[in-house]
């Protein structure tokens, strides 16, 4: 038996038009009048064999069942498919497809590609300062042996590391270079920060007190021309009173080792020195400039230096990395908006190309939506079809684009080496660029984000050419047909 999608209630079917079209053969619809030929020849491609048929059996609708689905559905999935004098709007539908599937592919892979050098350089930050740190007034904190205890006791700290931080030059091979000097007990930065894992040559354990020894970086090495072992003069600003004036502190350091972190501004400005040595040069009575923080989770950095704030209740400095590199993470952060918007752009061209498809469908299908007016569908349906087969449009686009940006994000280690090869170049050389290469970072909440963008952008293109269906006007449709 038939089944048909249509209501009979809604398009004033007779009670015996199923089973007539149940009985007959698709030679006998040509009796049939003008729009019972349409439906037929309209459904037919929504028949689904239920069973085969016997070779003496004349092809029949007998045997064959119409898929349990809204007629609008129906419809608007017919509608995709080419027939004789639209090739070019099917052509259209997918050129609107295509375009949907890169916009949402390129969304996906640029916001994790700035999402990974967002965390690389974080990263790599976070591997030569600590998360939060507390620092005394005038660099000098008080009984940091019991604040650093107090410190520890918290429950989403860590480590803790004291150190004392101080300006000075270096001077070697009549060349002299300004540089951040920081104080440190070896054996507790290392549970705070990542130097012992970036030695380029030494140890960091080397550091020993009153042998002064310091620990460079390895631009700041090359342009001293210096290695492990050779002499260093560093001048520090506090000078010291003479019978002839002010003279400035200096004192000779040998260089036991060179880290290479990956970043410009440690690498060619950060030494480092035990922390009783730097307490005696700096003339630091407390014996610390404050105490350095690793926490479990370093995006909780700004809410955990509060806390300790009011449970330390002393005269303090309490900061977090995410202060200390605002400006930085901004700009990043300012970065990534900016592409978003950009990228953003080629799925608007996707939504602009549905609109224009969909109009040109409207056109072709004025005869169509005139006789389901006159069988009885209500404008709402019409809508209803035309907004069916944009959001299949773009329902298949944003598939495809999911598909493919989740898969190139996942595997961009790969592709991006050979596209490299293949072209012979070199994206992000190291001679220019911290990160040689192309990380990346894929988060789920934004690809349901980017989904859902497009998804909507691809529903709001529906409405006019839908609502212009709508209102088409049966009598001036048919007058020339």
């Amino acid at each position: 038996m038939l089944f048909s999608p249509f209501p009979p209630g809604r398009l004033g079917f007779k009670a015996g038009l199923h089973a007539d079209l149940a009985k007959a053969n698709p030679r006998q619809l040509r009796r049939h009048p003008l729009w019972e030929r349409w439906l037929a020849k309209h459904l037919s491609i929504l028949l689904l064999p239920a069973r085969k048929q016997v070779e003496s059996e004349p092809l029949s609708f007998r045997g064959f069942i119409v898929l349990s689905l809204p007629y609008e559905f129906l419809i608007g999935l017919r509608y995709l498919r080419a027939r004789r004098r639209n090739h070019f709007i099917s052509f259209i539908s997918f050129s609107s497809m295509l375009c949907m599937a890169l916009g949402v592919t390129a969304l996906i892979v640029v916001l994790s590609v700035m999402n990974g050098f967002q965390k690389e350089v974080r990263d790599r930050i976070l591997s030569a300062v600590s998360h939060a740190q507390i620092e005394g007034i005038d660099r000098q904190l008080p009984n940091w042996q019991a604040v650093l205890a107090e410190v520890a006791r918290h429950p989403e700290v860590i480590a803790v590391a004291p150190y004392i931080e101080g300006q000075g030059m270096l001077m070697a091979n009549q060349t002299a270079r300004g540089v951040a000097v920081r104080g440190i007990l070896p054996e507790m930065e290392a549970t705070v920060a990542n130097f012992a894992g970036h030695m380029q040559s030494g140890k960091l354990e080397e550091l020993q007190p009153g042998e002064f020894g310091v620990v460079i970086g390895i631009d700041l090495a090359r342009s001293l021309w210096l290695r492990k072992g050779d002499k260093v003069t560093l001048i520090i600003p506090q000078g010291t009173m003479t019978a002839i004036g002010m003279a400035p502190r200096l004192k000779i350091f040998t260089v036991t080792g060179i880290f290479d972190m990956g970043m410009a501004e440690y690498d060619s400005a950060l030494a480092l020195v035990h922390l009783e040595d730097a307490s005696r040069l700096y003339q630091i009575e407390a014996g610390a400039s404050g105490v350095r923080l690793k926490l479990i989770d370093l995006f909780a950095a700004p809410r955990i230096a509060s806390e300790l704030a009011e449970r330390l209740a002393i005269d303090a400095y309490y900061m977090d990395w995410t202060a200390r590199h605002a400006n930085f993470f901004r700009a990043v952060q300012i970065e990534k908006t900016m592409m978003l918007i950009i990228v953003s752009l080629i799925v608007l061209v996707a939504a602009f190309s549905l609109v224009s498809t969909l109009v040109m469908t409207v056109t072709d299908k004025e005869a169509d939506i005139a006789i389901l007016r006159t069988l009885g569908a209500r404008p709402k349906s019409i809508m209803t079809i035309f907004i069916v087969q944009g959001a299949i449009v773009g329902g298949i686009g944003l598939i495809l684009g999911v598909a493919g940006g989740v898969s190139l994000t996942l595997n961009i280690d790969v592709v991006v080496p050979f596209i490299e090869r293949l072209l012979g170049m070199k994206f992000l050389g190291k001679d220019v660029y911290p990160i040689a290469d192309l990380p990346a970072d894929l988060h789920w909440d934004e690809v349901f984000g980017i989904s859902l963008f497009s998804f909507a952008l691809a529903l709001l293109a529906t409405i006019y050419p839908s609502w212009r269906a709508a209102r088409l006007q049966p009598a001036e449709a048919l007058r020339y047909e």
